[in-house]
């Protein structure tokens, strides 16, 4: 084995680290770049090739990938614009929340935050049809208890946080999704998804998640299922420690 100092690269992303200031960040500038030159010849692969960087280090346009991803088989002029600006504004994209137009679908997604920067996130459109907003809100916690439950298992036994031996606090913006999993009956308006209804009440139970209320305006998971305003749209993504790659140098 070979010791060839500090890691500049990993997987093509850059390291950045400066430990006078005690920060470290990822940036995948260059493989943006690369993209951005490959698409003056080619124009087949676009929404593929963006799906590596949000799974890395662009968890705020994983909503606009997701979306524009539908349509690859079939592009029209509007996707074929909306997958450019995802590129030319690769760290600084909005993406938001989006009822699917063709099959009225509603849209799941989280966010992980460890002390103050995302660890894991998620945007996909829900394969079931919610019939109501509670209903779609109560999907999405479900999809994210399941994998709570992981990344709570997976920090516990990295033994740094100790913290995480304490339920992980899943904060979402609608009061109804929070009465149906306190509740110690199954609803008239919550029994055609009751296996999900039970199935949160019990991690809820087990001290494994608790649900809190925070208003919408400070959901930091907002970017990922509508589409916000700059100035809101850069706040929430400043909040998670999404930065430009120069203030790190």
């Amino acid at each position: 084995m070979k010791d060839l100092g500090e890691a500049a690269y990993i997987l093509g992303i850059k390291i950045y680290r400066d430990r006078s200031r005690r920060l470290i960040g990822l940036c995948q500038s260059a493989y943006i770049e690369k993209i951005l030159k490959r698409y003056c010849m080619e124009n087949s692969k676009r929404v593929s090739s963006i799906m590596y960087a949000v799974r890395c280090t662009l968890p705020d346009v994983v909503f606009a990938q997701n979306v524009t991803s539908r349509f690859q088989q079939n592009p029209d002029d509007l996707h074929r614009t909306t997958v450019k600006n995802i590129l030319k504004v690769s760290c600084y994209t909005d993406a938001g929340y989006l009822t699917d137009a063709d099959d009225l679908k509603s849209q799941t997604r989280y966010v992980f935050v460890l002390n103050g920067g995302v660890i894991d996130w998620q945007s996909a459109k829900q394969s079931i049809f919610a019939t109501s907003s509670a209903e779609a809100e109560y999907i999405a916690a479900f999809d994210a208890s399941k994998e709570a439950i992981w990344v709570r298992k997976f920090i516990f036994r990295l033994g740094m946080v100790p913290t995480i031996e304490e339920p992980i606090s899943m904060y979402c913006d609608n009061t109804r999704e929070i009465s149906i999993a306190n509740e110690s009956r199954i609803t008239k308006g919550a029994r055609h998804f009751r296996a999900k209804v039970q199935y949160l009440r019990e991690v809820i139970e087990c001290g494994d998640i608790k649900l809190e209320k925070v208003h919408t305006d400070d959901n930091l998971a907002d970017p990922f299922t509508k589409a916000l305003a700059f100035p809101k749209h850069s706040e929430h993504t400043r909040n998670i420690r999404m930065l430009p790659a120069s203030s790190l140098m």
